[in-house]
């Protein structure tokens, strides 16, 4: 415990408690005082001035992130006889469709991304309570409904990610890992950011980014100053 003590001390005293770093540096400093064994996940959490409990503040969306996730993604391709041999060549790790709805049924959830066409997706309400709560739904918005199953895998397999603002009015995304370049987090960590910029609502008053915090798994959030984003 002390050794986890000591690396929380150093990240602290690295850290200027109350700064706002340009993104470069926030980028430059996240793997600093990162010192996990492990090749630890770099998030994002921007606040936004909205009100998640209107409708017409939810902000929700996708990105391709330039460098991607550097994460694995399991992805179950639920689509017919005729898509599946497309869908095993783009990359899909599983591929079928009453087997695994069954699977699924049993408790089986060990994927990331499901993708499915809009002809199967009748066949996927009866599992809405075991993968609506994982956030494993497929859904249109999020690209993960669609009849070009290929390309939608394709695109999740190079980074691309969904994201959707909680009742708190935080936007919470995993943009990379501590093993890639400070200039590869800055830019995973700008594209998504512009991105949140892109879907601001119409009705949202105020100031729209109020907050940008990095952090690595085990580190603390890093205050990221808003300017320093090229809009």
């Amino acid at each position: 415990m002390s050794t986890l003590t000591k690396n929380r001390k150093y990240a602290l005293e690295k850290i200027e408690a109350g700064k706002a770093y340009p993104l470069i540096e926030a980028a430059k400093l996240v793997k600093e005082v990162t010192t996990t064994k492990f090749d630890a996940s770099v998030d994002i959490d921007v606040r936004l001035g909205v009100d998640p409990r209107k409708a017409n503040q939810m902000v929700r969306g996708v990105v391709s992130l330039p460098n991607g996730t550097g994460k694995q993604v399991k992805v179950l391709a639920l689509c017919p006889p005729e898509l599946e041999a497309a869908a095993k060549e783009a990359g899909a790790d599983y591929v079928g469709l009453d087997e695994y709805i069954e699977k699924i049924k049993g408790g089986w959830t060990d994927v990331d991304v499901i993708i499915t066409t809009p002809a199967v997706m009748g066949k996927l309400g009866a599992l809405g309570r075991i993968l609506g709560p994982r956030g494993l739904m497929p859904n249109p918005k999020s690209g993960t409904v669609t009849n070009d199953v290929a390309k939608a895998i394709k695109e999740v397999k190079q980074g691309k990610i969904d994201f959707k603002v909680d009742k708190y009015g935080i936007v919470h995304a995993s943009i990379g890992k501590v093993s890639f370049t400070a200039e590869q987090i800055a830019e995973n960590a700008q594209e998504f950011i512009s991105t949140l910029i892109k879907l601001k609502p119409s009705t949202a008053k105020g100031t729209y980014i109020k907050s940008i915090y990095l952090s690595s798994t085990m580190s603390p959030g890093i205050k990221v100053d808003p300017k320093s984003i090229e809009i």
